[in-house]
C-alpha cells in the first residue's frame, strides 16, 4: 500500500460526506459506493507506491506499467471496457537556458472515479488539491466533469510557456543583429528544440481530447460533458498554431543569424583581399629586386644611391594608385 506521502484521496459519499480516507479499506469502500465520487492523485515512482492501482481497482498490468515506468510516454487513450486509460504530458516549468521536461501523467476514468498518478510533483493538480480543500463543489461533479478539470488545468500551464518561449526569441532576434556569436546560436536551436518539444506534446492532446468530445465513451463521457472536452481541443489547436509560429520564428532567427555571420565574414574577407590585392604588386617588385642576379642585369643597381629610394617610390605610388581605383569603384 502506498505511503501517505505519496497519495491525496478526495471522496464525496452518495450522502454527500467528504473525507481523504486513503487505507485499503476505505478505498474499496468508496469503490462499492456508485452513487459517490472520489479522485485518489498517487505519485507512482515505485512498485510499491504504485500497488493501490492493482489492489483496490484491479487496473490492467500494461497500464500500471505504464504509470510506473520512468520514461515518458506520448499522450495516448486506451479503452478498457469498465474505464479508460489517459496518458498526457504536463509541463511546469520553462527556463531559457534548458530543455523542455514534460512530466508524465496517467488518468483513470471510471464510473465513480478518477485516478491520476504522476512521477514528479506536477503544480496544476496540487492546485486542484487545494481547490478541493476549500471548496467542496469540485467534488459535487460527475466524474467525467473532474476529469475534464484536471486535464483543463495541465493544459492551461502550456501557454504561460509558449508565451515564455516567444519572449526568449525575441530577445534573440535582437541579439543576432548586434553581437552574433556560438552561444547565441546555441541559445537559438535551444528554441528551436523547446518548440519540437512543445509541438509533440500538444498534438497528441489534442487528438485525445477529441476523442473524447466526440462521443467515442459515451459509458464514461457524457454527451452534455462532451462539449467541456470541446473546448480543451479547442485550446490545443489554438496552442499548436502558436507552436508552429514559433517554429517559423525560431528558423527565421537561425536564418538571420546566418546571414549575419555570412555578411560579417564576408567583410573581413574583403578586407584581407583588398589589403593582400594592394600590397601584392610591392610584395612582388620587392621579391624579384631582391633576387641574387648578377647587378648588370638589375635596374636600378644595387649599388647606386638612388636605386633604394626609386623602388620604395614605385611601391608607394602603385599603392596609391590602387587605393584611388577602388575608392573611384567604391570597393573602399
Amino acid at each position: 500500500m502506498a505511503d501517505n506521502g505519496t497519495i491525496e484521496v478526495f471522496y464525496r459519499s452518495s450522502k454527500g460526506d467528504v473525507n481523504r480516507a486513503s487505507d485499503v479499506e476505505s478505498l474499496k469502500s468508496a469503490l462499492a459506493d456508485k452513487d459517490g465520487l472520489f479522485w485518489v492523485d498517487l505519485f507512482t515512482r515505485t512498485e510499491r507506491e504504485a500497488s493501490i492501482l492493482k489492489e483496490v481497482f484491479n487496473f490492467h498490468p500494461l497500464t500500471i506499467e505504464d504509470c510506473v515506468s520512468p520514461r515518458v510516454d506520448a499522450a495516448k487513450i486506451d479503452d478498457h471496457g469498465a474505464y479508460i486509460f489517459v496518458i498526457v504530458q504536463a509541463l511546469t516549468e520553462y527556463r531559457p537556458d534548458a530543455v523542455l521536461e514534460p512530466i508524465e501523467v496517467d488518468f483513470y476514468l471510471g464510473p465513480n472515479y478518477v485516478v491520476s498518478c504522476h512521477r514528479e510533483r506536477v503544480p496544476a493538480i496540487e492546485q486542484c488539491h487545494q481547490r478541493c480543500q476549500r471548496d467542496e463543489s469540485l467534488l459535487s461533479q460527475p466524474p467525467d466533469r473532474l476529469l475534464h478539470t484536471l486535464l483543463d488545468a495541465l493544459v492551461d500551464e502550456y501557454l504561460p510557456i509558449v508565451d515564455a518561449v516567444d519572449d526568449t526569441l525575441d530577445s534573440l532576434e535582437e541579439k543576432v543583429l548586434d553581437r552574433p556569436d556560438t552561444a547565441l546560436l546555441q541559445r537559438i536551436l535551444l528554441v528551436k528544440r523547446n518548440a519540437l518539444k512543445l509541438r509533440r506534446a500538444a498534438i497528441p492532446q489534442r487528438d485525445i481530447m477529441n476523442r473524447l468530445s466526440r462521443g467515442e465513451y459515451p459509458k464514461l463521457i457524457r454527451e452534455e460533458t462532451a462539449i467541456y472536452y470541446r473546448d480543451v481541443y479547442d485550446h490545443l489547436v489554438s496552442i499548436e498554431y502558436l507552436v508552429e509560429a514559433l517554429r517559423d520564428l525560431a528558423d527565421g532567427a537561425l536564418n538571420t543569424y546566418l546571414s549575419v555571420v555570412s555578411n560579417r565574414l564576408n567583410e573581413v574577407m574583403k578586407v584581407l583581399t583588398g589589403a593582400t590585392v594592394i600590397f601584392l604588386p610591392g610584395a612582388l617588385i620587392a621579391g624579384i629586386y631582391g633576387t641574387n642576379f648578377p647587378e648588370q642585369h638589375v635596374w636600378p643597381p644595387y649599388n647606386s644611391e638612388w636605386g633604394f629610394i626609386a623602388v620604395v617610390i614605385v611601391i608607394v605610388l602603385l599603392i596609391v594608385a590602387m587605393l584611388a581605383y577602388f575608392r573611384h569603384r567604391g570597393w573602399i
